[in-house]
């Protein structure tokens, strides 16, 4: 299975824009009917968005349903959670394990939580392991700064490793960081990405087609990590049991699990 570095939001109300997301080179499309769309525009917005996933996609494609505590959640899970073109739905602002529940017993498709308060990120694993239907959580962090009052980056740290740790405690594969929102700040994105991969996050949302190779970068491994997890593999190979490689690493199964990781996700091209 392949593992997905990049997810490109696109606007719902903006077609042109979502068929050039599905061409971007995005591992995943992410269609928003929520924060994107202006609320008298929500209803065309899902119009279109049913006309275009009337037909599977190139790529995978999910949506970003509006919040569950609206009115508007509930028509766009009814038009869209059938349909062949849709991989996954995004369900924005989840607080509790109950509305994932809700969602995935009404719905087929994977189902991806975001995150986005305070309460819900004391909640994250008992989100995290609401049902097998959900495939993963994220941070929402910009309405999670304004939750919090944090003014900087620091301020969130923990939440970000909370989520990480969430995810990885109810066997889910560790989480995308959020958005970017500076398109034109391409060298301060490679150093939020750089530090999001040191906490445990594995690839990014991206708001703009520029945005994605910088993330591939940042997230694929390096020829020298591929070259040591080579090594470690192959010294497990040839001998069972823990064990010191020649330039004094040491080699136990957790090494080679991530070993044989970094080797999976090099592989993916």
């Amino acid at each position: 299975m392949t593992v997905a570095l990049t997810w490109l939001y696109a606007p719902g109300d903006r077609p042109h824009v979502v068929a050039k997301a599905l061409v971007s080179g995005a591992d995943v499309v992410v269609i928003d009917l929520e924060d994107a769309v202006a609320p008298d525009r929500k209803e065309y917005a899902r119009a279109a968005t049913a006309d275009l996933l009337s037909a599977p996609q190139p790529v995978p494609v999910h949506v970003r349903v509006n919040a569950l505590d609206g009115p508007s959640a509930a028509r766009d899970l009814a038009a869209l959670a059938a349909l062949p073109g849709v991989s996954g739905l995004r369900l924005p602002k989840v607080t509790g394990p109950e509305q994932v529940v809700r969602v995935a017993r009404t719905t087929a498709p994977a189902l991806y939580a975001l995150l986005e308060t305070a309460l819900a990120v004391e909640r994250a694993h008992s989100i995290a392991a609401a049902h097998p239907a959900l495939r993963g959580i994220s941070l929402g962090e910009a309405d999670l700064r304004a939750d919090l009052g944090v003014r900087d980056d620091a301020g969130l740290d923990w939440p970000r490793s909370r989520i990480v740790v969430a995810a990885r405690a109810a066997g889910l594969p560790p989480p995308p960081q959020s958005v970017h929102q500076d398109i034109r700040d391409l060298e301060g994105l490679a150093a939020s990405c750089a530090r999001g991969r040191a906490l445990g996050f594995l690839g990014r949302a991206a708001v703009h087609p520029r945005q994605l190779p910088v993330i591939e970068r940042a997230y694929l491994p390096t020829r020298r990590e591929v070259e040591e997890a080579e090594a470690v593999v192959k010294a497990a190979e040839a001998e069972q049991g823990a064990q010191a490689l020649p330039d004094g690493r040491f080699v136990d199964a957790a090494v080679v699990a991530a070993a044989r990781r970094t080797l999976a996700l090099a592989r993916r091209f």
